[in-house]
């Protein structure tokens, strides 16, 4: 940590709740000055402070090489003019440390945060596009459907944990969004893998988004890759946790498969 580059430190401007399982935060501050302009759908490391410190003693721990707890998250919207970035928060039932933060922060508390990292979604010059998302994978896909061509043609399936977690998303008029109910997310779920492989596959190339739960990645990862054929580099493919690991674990497996 001590060799990184500082991180930004965000103010808390505002928090709105989406729907019962997902709240936005709204940041703001100096820190945010001279992030990148459009960069909805990258991802951030968001460092949460713990206990009751000052910014200035959290950045003086962070270059004594003391470690925070980090949890990756994404660009949802960031507004230049007005120095505000969203990042949305699904609120677990487990009470992980940055669902807790998110519920629990006041105008005025702060974050550290460091990127933002690449986007997902960039191979766009595609005769359709697919993507599949639980809610933890809904900000990046959402993103990604906002920066389609108007004229894009497709099939989202997001998985939500109730039908009131369904939002509203500036996608093209030619994208059909299908929202899958699954209201224990501590327990895998293969509605969405079903759905895949029993819809129309539309003609042409696809581009191809794929995010969430590991167990349901690697299942739908086999298919898009063995049965359809799909060339990886037309992809995003990713899992962004495991039922049963914190993200620090989960990170660590993800790194030695990739070895």
């Amino acid at each position: 940590m001590s060799k990184r580059k500082a991180p930004r430190i965000l103010t808390v401007v505002r928090k709105e709740p989406l729907t019962p399982h997902m709240l936005r935060v709204t940041f703001g501050g100096i820190g945010l000055h001279g992030f990148p302009a459009d960069q909805e759908g990258a991802h951030v490391k968001v460092l949460i402070p713990q206990g009751d410190i000052d910014p200035f003693e959290f950045v003086a721990q962070l270059e004594a090489g003391q470690r925070p707890v980090m949890r990756t998250y994404t660009v949802r919207h960031h507004r230049v003019d007005e120095n505000e970035l969203d990042i949305d928060f699904v609120i677990h039932g487990d009470g992980g440390p940055a669902s807790n933060w998110a519920q629990a922060a006041l105008p005025g508390d702060y974050i550290g945060l460091f990127g933002p990292g690449s986007k997902k979604m960039t191979y766009l010059d595609a005769d359709w596009f697919l993507l599949a998302a639980d809610m933890t994978a809904i900000p990046a896909a959402a993103a990604a459907l906002e920066e389609l061509p108007k004229d894009a043609v497709g099939t989202a399936v997001f998985e939500v944990t109730s039908d009131d977690d369904r939002q509203e998303i500036d996608a093209p008029a030619g994208i059909d969004i299908h929202w899958l109910i699954h209201d224990n997310p501590d327990q895998r779920s293969y509605k969405q893998c079903d759905f895949i492989k029993g819809m129309r596959w539309r003609p042409g190339y696809p581009s191809v988004f794929v995010a969430g739960e590991a167990g349901v990645v690697k299942e739908l990862r086999n298919h898009l890759y063995q049965e359809r054929g799909i060339p990886k580099e037309d992809t995003y493919v990713s899992a962004y946790w495991k039922i049963g690991l914190e993200e620090d674990a989960h990170q660590i497996q993800k790194r030695m498969a990739a070895a």
